[in-house]
């Protein structure tokens, strides 16, 4: 039983053919000396719209128009008509790695969601900008930043969701940013060092993450 995408191709075949037999019909009726109203239709002119029309339908591989012949006509490849039915609803995937079963192929395809899910996330969410370098070992430093980066993020992520915090990563980094770490004198004294006072939401994040809170001498309760 054919699919309802391969069930719209016969479909689409069917109506182009229709359309073909009728301007043959109306060459062969003109070749007779039948004259019909309207613009006079020629090989070339009907040989040009159907072949318009056939690669507009994607088609072009089934029904064949060759423009450089004579007469206007239009064969249907049959071998070509067949797989397109057998491959109909399918994806081919082609590998040239060696020693992969079929199994391993297609879970490593389906990887590629998470891949492309990794340079969205590099893009927007970490904002890494693109940076131009020259030099191989520069090169590899910045590849390797945008990997520990990208690591990072999966780990926060699996961690918060283990947790059932209801924080995203990004929501995460936005609660942790705003932890600062402070050094002040006043008066020509000692300075005081200290992070600024940790919020109930931000010793949820850290909580989650399973970091412990910034460890100082002294926190600062006034920042």
């Amino acid at each position: 039983m054919l699919s309802v995408s391969a069930a719209a191709c016969h479909s689409s075949i069917d109506a182009l053919t229709r359309q073909a037999d009728q301007w043959t019909g109306k060459l062969t009726e003109r070749d007779e000396g039948v004259k019909h109203r309207g613009r006079k239709l020629s090989d070339s002119g009907a040989k040009a719209r159907f072949y318009h029309a056939v690669s507009e339908a994607h088609l072009s591989r089934i029904i064949k128009v060759d423009l450089a012949e004579e007469l206007f006509s239009y064969p249907i490849d049959d071998k070509a008509k067949r797989l397109a039915e057998m491959m109909d609803g399918k994806l081919l995937l082609v590998t040239n790695a060696e020693g992969l079963s079929a199994q391993n192929v297609i879970q490593r395809y389906k990887s590629l969601v998470d891949i492309e899910r990794g340079f969205k996330v590099l893009k927007s969410e970490i904002e890494i900008g693109p940076v131009y370098h020259r030099l191989p070992e520069r090169i590899r430093a910045h590849a390797s930043i945008c990997f520990m980066a990208l690591i990072l993020h999966r780990v926060m992520r699996s961690r918060l969701k283990a947790a059932d915090a209801g924080y995203t990563p990004e929501r995460a980094l936005e609660q942790l940013q705003r932890i600062q770490h402070h050094r002040v004198r006043l008066n020509g004294g000692e300075p005081v060092a200290g992070v600024s006072t940790i919020s109930t939401e931000q010793n949820e994040v850290l909580h989650a993450l399973r970091i412990g809170k910034p460890a100082v001498p002294e926190q600062l309760a006034l920042l």
